[in-house]
């Protein structure tokens, strides 16, 4: 983000308007097509995650090289149709400027190219999810993210083409790509050595793929399908009044989508090796990501109204606080209810989530039009929060019955549910910006007083207040016996275990 800051005001400036549009439509264009892989680099996390929990990694390298081959296959498939459809994109689909449209078109081949590359990095992305590798990961991803930016930067003073900048870039997801395999080969060292494409791993592939596939392609629709209708059935310009509340607060959806990511192999491991694990893994997802969540929510509710004013003009505030309000409750149901999303993928109950996908799409389609026609963007807001609403209990009561032993206290769940809102609602009452700073104040030290009584653990406690003790005994190192003394108990040794990847 930081180096995107700095470099689009330059790209902008040196390549034009016009340019830097195009430039933004292909990589949108790209980032589509890269749905060409069929959900099988999610499928594939999946299944290799389940290998290692069994304890079968021999078994690993026939799934892995199939599922990269058909992702391969798949890839230049996605790069023909781009290059058969970029005519017809570039001279009538997209209004690109005539003098523009040569380059334009020798850019799109270029993209063309990256697909397969695209494709086969997702897998490989993949196989390194299932053997929780994320440091590796990240560690690829920041400067290739960066490199994304800041590539088209090292080509101005040669070259102000698209053809020079995408060129760059395609060598970037070359790099990725080729990186990421070798990250491969050391966190599976059988995957050098036994290349082997068996046809009896196909099935299981594209079978979870596939509704891999469906949640990946009706979830961005039932997430954006709202700015549709309201385009349709108020006006354009009243588009903005619910388009900026909502992407201020889906700003905040990275925080249970890296949660998610580390904990989908997590359930297909343990789900494998100990189901109880994957109730305490649930439990722990949803409390972290509230925890998280909750206190910019309650920011929002206070001073999202004020931030808009001081921002965007009085205007703007009368059309959009409350859209903004509804949609950051929206935002804290439906990032809490990534986590469940997430285990019964991980479990492999997919072909469920994609069920209740597709059925949620035409109901809340239907809802979603009804309310924008009556209400205006105050009904598509509504609306948007009811559906995470349903969708979110849905998954909860579906994740916890897939656990074994009970994990839930309904009680529990309802008092805090009814806090939340009660707390939310509190918080419109108090007039003026300053009294709102100071109920905000007061209720995150509450909030940070019972979250730590009340909602951690003992151990969760322990463990951040000796996280550097832990550390060291992870990696090997001696450590001291913490006595229960040292907390406040009777003199009592306490075991702590410390796992690989907790």
């Amino acid at each position: 983000m930081v180096v995107a800051a700095v470099a689009i005001p330059i790209l902008i400036r040196a390549m034009g308007k016009d340019r830097f549009g195009v430039l933004s439509m292909a990589l949108i264009v790209v980032g589509y097509f890269s749905l060409f892989d069929l959900g099988i680099g999610r499928a594939l996390t999946k299944l290799v995650a389940d290998k290692v929990g069994a304890g079968e990694e021999e078994q690993v390298p026939p799934l892995a090289w199939t599922a990269l081959f058909l992702m391969l296959v798949l890839g230049v498939v996605g790069g023909v149709v781009i290059a058969a459809i970029s005519p017809w994109l570039i001279h009538r689909a997209l209004k690109i400027p005539v003098a523009l449209q040569t380059e334009t078109l020798r850019s799109f081949y270029l993209l063309a190219l990256s697909i397969p590359t695209v494709t086969i990095t997702s897998g490989l992305r993949g196989i390194l999810e299932a053997k929780q590798r994320f440091r590796v990961l990240n560690l690829i991803r920041i400067p290739m993210s960066a490199f994304s930016f800041a590539g088209p930067l090292l080509v101005l003073p040669f070259s102000h083409s698209l053809v020079a900048v995408i060129g760059v870039l395609l060598g970037g997801r070359i790099a990725a790509c080729v990186v990421h395999q070798i990250a491969c080969f050391q966190a599976l060292p059988a995957l050098r050595h036994e290349f082997i494409l068996d046809r009896a791993q196909l099935a299981p592939l594209l079978k979870f793929g596939g509704w891999m596939m469906v949640s990946n392609l009706v979830g961005p629709i039932i997430f954006y399908v709202d700015r549709f209708f309201i385009g349709a059935a108020l006006s354009l310009g009243v588009v903005a009044y619910y388009t900026v509340p909502f992407d201020l607060v889906n700003r905040f959806i990275f925080i249970p989508a890296a949660i998610s990511g580390v904990l989908f192999p997590a359930f297909a491991i343990s789900n494998a090796q100990d189901p109880n694990r994957s109730g305490v893994l649930l439990n722990r997802g949803v409390k972290y990501t509230f925890l998280v969540l909750f206190p910019l929510t309650l920011g929002i509710f206070c001073l999202g109204p004020d931030i808009f004013r001081l921002w965007l003009g009085t205007a703007f505030a009368e059309h959009s606080s409350i859209v903004l309000r509804w949609l950051a409750v929206g935002i804290l149901i439906n990032g809490v209810a990534v986590i469940p999303f997430s285990l019964l993928q991980g479990i492999g109950r997919h072909s469920l989530v994609g069920k209740i996908f597709l059925a949620e799409l035409v109901i809340y389609s239907a809802v979603a039009w009804i309310l924008i026609r009556h209400f205006g963007i105050e009904g598509a807001a509504v609306a948007w929060v009811g559906r995470a609403s349903i969708e979110a209990l849905m998954f909860f009561v579906l994740g916890y019955r897939m656990m074994p032993e009970k994990i839930l206290s309904l009680k529990a769940v309802g008092a805090s549910v009814t806090s939340i809102v009660l707390v939310l609602y509190a918080s419109t009452f108090p007039p003026g910006i300053a009294s709102r700073s100071v109920f905000l104040i007061l209720a995150l030290l509450a909030f940070a007083y019972l979250g730590w009584r009340w909602i951690l653990t003992p151990e969760e406690r322990l463990y951040a207040t000796r996280g550097r003790r832990l550390s060291l005994a992870h990696s090997g190192l001696a450590i001291r016996p913490v006595l229960s003394a040292e907390i406040g108990s009777p003199v009592t040794p306490v075991s702590l275990s410390v796992e690989h990847g907790d």
